[in-house]
């Protein structure tokens, strides 16, 4: 069967091509990708090349197909596993397998998987691994984005305190504590916002802080203070900008008594030096945001490491359980990640916008793999609408969910989208 995907040869190289998949084995799966979330670990893939850790030394020569947050259908099941899949039912991956203790990971290290692709050869040891998820809820964008979720429910999870003179770890956040997320107005930090609400364990004060004051309205819009009291958690919105001192600000907001559990959601050492001074007696902090640079440090209070207990967590992605509660919350209603899609596109704008991510403005680009689309704004539906009834309709889908992408914007997109066509192979 032949395939359409974006393949990555080298360092900044990366190429939109159609070429022949091999034949599908009997401990192997076939599967159609219908969407692909773009993440930043993709951009420093592509900057990287076989310098990232993940991607073999000989792209070059055997290309892999990049993308790791991608969700479709079933089509074709090898008789080694047709008692647990059958073709047709809807799937995402767990890109973190650890197979035999190696990093390779669809989206970096396969020739025949990957994300940004038509069809794909899943290999055995992704069944093996238990990486190959169902997805019984409406749509592919969500199950898309069980990834990124699944890193912030892994970062949620990975949370300790310590029990008093016993030595125990009690893991996760704490219930009914004081929890901030610094530059938290993103994506991700939206993400965590949704789980911390409406997931397994609450803080009774949750405190989000940007400097943008944009991106601060774009989130009270869409996960209001009033929606959060009714879940039974304070959520306060503030921009530390505008703050002489924020750390004041923060700390006055938790009782004077600090903060149980801090996010701190980007790798600036000034942030992480400010999660730092709010920590209260026993306070977790969470360093989630991934440095590009390998010398990044900060300074940390060790008076406070020794006299209150504080302490330093980082997770780096999230594990397949976390992945299936992220998909048993989605299908159940619970969280909704809508609200970190930014753009949208076709999988012919791959390419640019993995390399341009950092430039490009907003949050998670959702790519649909099967069309010809340039990355597209949701804000801008409606101006390009006036000229375009394609865009004209995306927007009135939009606008009837709070302004969000969803369900039938996607089944709109997907039934009247311009198809992609073939490419030439390299």
């Amino acid at each position: 069967m032949k395939t359409t995907a974006l393949r990555i040869y080298g360092k900044k190289d990366l190429r939109l091509e159609t070429f022949e998949l091999p034949p599908m084995g009997e401990d192997e799966i076939l599967a159609e990708v219908m969407t692909d979330s773009v993440c930043m670990s993709s951009h420093k893939a592509a900057l990287q090349g076989p310098d990232h850790k993940r991607v073999p030394k000989d792209v070059d020569k055997n290309p892999t197909i990049i993308g790791h947050e991608f969700a479709g259908y079933i089509r074709q099941v090898g008789r080694k596993w047709q008692e647990k899949f059958k073709p047709g039912d809807k799937f995402c991956i767990q890109p973190a397998m650890e197979y035999k203790g190696s990093l390779d990971a669809p989206g970096y290290s396969f020739r025949w998987i990957g994300g940004m692709a038509t069809h794909v050869v899943v290999p055995h040891m992704v069944m093996e691994m238990d990486c190959l998820l169902p997805y019984e809820g409406d749509g592919f964008f969500k199950a898309s984005l069980s990834e990124p979720m699944s890193c912030i429910i892994g970062a949620a999870h990975a949370q300790y305190h310590t029990s008093h003179h016993t030595y125990e770890h009690k893991m996760g956040i704490t219930t009914g504590g004081a929890c901030a997320i610094l530059a938290g107005a993103g994506p991700m930090g939206l993400g965590c916002v949704d789980y911390l609400l409406n997931g397994p364990l609450k803080p009774a004060l949750l405190v989000v802080t940007d400097i943008d004051d944009a991106r601060l309205s774009r989130a009270a819009a869409l996960i209001a203070p009033a929606r959060a009291e009714k879940l039974g958690v304070k959520l306060v919105y503030f921009n530390t900008a505008s703050e002489s001192d924020p750390v004041a600000k923060m700390r006055s907001l938790a009782g004077g008594q600090g903060y149980d559990d801090v996010f701190v959601f980007a790798p600036v050492d000034k942030l992480v030096e400010q999660a730092d001074a709010i920590l209260g007696r026993d306070g977790c902090l969470n360093f989630f945001a991934g440095p590009t640079k390998t010398e990044f440090s900060a300074k940390m209070n060790f008076y406070n490491v020794h006299y209150s207990g504080t302490h330093i967590v980082g997770t780096s992605g999230g594990n397949t359980a976390d992945m299936r509660e992220a998909l048993t919350l989605m299908s159940a209603g619970r969280i909704n990640p809508a609200a970190m899609i930014t753009h949208v596109g076709g999988m012919t704008c791959g390419a640019k916008t993995i390399l341009d991510l950092p430039q490009i403005p907003g949050g998670k680009k959702l790519l649909y793999t099967h069309h010809d689309l340039p990355l597209t704004a949701i804000a801008d539906f409606s101006v390009l609408g006036r000229k375009d009834p394609f865009y004209a309709e995306l927007a009135e889908c939009c606008e009837r969910n709070s302004g969000l992408w969803n369900v039938e914007a996607e089944e709109y997109l997907m039934k009247h989208a311009p198809p992609l066509g073939a490419v030439s192979a390299g």
